[in-house]
């Protein structure tokens, strides 16, 4: 009787654990898939985003960076920065996106330093389904991006060059200092100045690139002020050039009106001290928190807009201390 008990307690138990694997839907279960529609969502993961800028060494993108890193913290995110030592550093940016692309993100945010030769890599992106959004800097010959986020630049080259016009008499000589070539943003920037100076009756006597670098700009200043020492202002396409412009006029002793673009906490502060004649001020901390809010609205599928303008203004002496002190807030 006791062997036959035993026998039956067996045989109840092997009874109940094959009833158990059936209740699991066979005789194997198998890890759920994650695909890019689960990303960030049912899944319970964080969307994966990269951020490649055109480098992290100036105050601009640092602004940029911030922005992207409080979206990263609002919104859940898996989250990274990264970006050449300096925007002259092309192809440095180029292996960033491919080293970028090894680690298999959700989605790219990225402002190529120069479009034509980053697009090659943007489009693996695009082959493996990975959105790719732009930030400050647009690719008009590339129609795969998922969104611009940014300002139009060419408006902020005219805005800049109507004001430093203003300041200015017909028939006076200016000088703009460019980016480095082939950089649209900065391109776009003097071909925008170019046509509201000349518009007001402005001569252009210079127009050379400084690669958005503050040394340089002040040698191409120096080097300006040589053959036209009349000249009577300045347009740069960003504030670290028209700096190193300033450095180049203070160094001679002369007072004349220069402008940047961006509106860093620098420029303001020299604006405020009477010396940078003006900066217009892009929004920056806005383009990279938007271009990780959309960046995760495409990983789950949302509609984004394909162009989102985040604006521009003109900073004087009237508006710079209301300017730098939201600038300020931003790092604390």
């Amino acid at each position: 009787m006791k062997k036959s008990a035993l026998m039956s307690i067996v045989l109840a138990l092997s009874l109940a654990v094959v009833a158990g694997c059936a209740s699991q839907g066979g005789g194997s279960s198998a890890p759920a898939s994650s695909d890019k529609g689960d990303k960030g969502g049912s899944s319970g993961q964080k969307p994966k985003v990269q951020v490649v800028l055109k480098t992290l060494s100036s105050p601009y993108w640092k602004y940029v960076e911030a922005g992207a890193k409080k979206a990263f913290q609002d919104l859940n995110v898996d989250g990274t920065v990264t970006g050449p030592a300096s925007e002259s550093q092309i192809l440095e940016q180029v292996n960033m996106l491919e080293d970028a692309l090894n680690k298999k993100p959700d989605a790219l945010v990225v402002a190529p330093t120069q479009p034509s030769t980053a697009i090659p890599v943007l489009k693996k992106y695009k082959d493996k389904n990975i959105p790719v959004l732009l930030v400050d800097t647009d690719t008009a010959d590339w129609a795969d991006k998922t969104s611009f986020i940014g300002t139009d630049n060419a408006t902020a080259g005219k805005k800049g060059g109507e004001y430093l016009a203003s300041l200015l008499k017909s028939g006076d000589k200016v000088a703009l200092i460019a980016g480095a070539l082939g950089n649209p943003a900065t391109d776009e920037r003097i071909k925008g100045a170019k046509e509201a100076l000349e518009a007001k009756g402005m001569k252009i006597a210079a127009n050379q690139p400084a690669d958005s670098d503050k040394a340089k700009a002040m040698s191409v200043m120096e080097n300006i002020l040589q053959n036209n020492p009349d000249l009577k202002g300045v347009f740069a396409a960003n504030d670290d050039m028209a700096l190193g412009a300033l450095r180049a006029a203070e160094a001679k002793g002369l007072k004349i009106p220069i402008l940047g673009t961006d509106g860093t906490v620098e420029s303001i502060e020299s604006i405020l001290a009477d010396k940078l004649g003006g900066t217009v001020a892009q929004n920056p901390y806005e383009m990279g928190y938007k271009g990780v809010e959309n960046a995760v609205k495409a990983i789950k599928g949302e509609k984004v807009e394909k162009r989102i303008d985040s604006g521009v203004e003109v900073i004087n002496k009237e508006n710079a201390q209301k300017k730098l002190d939201f600038l300020k807030s931003l790092t604390k």
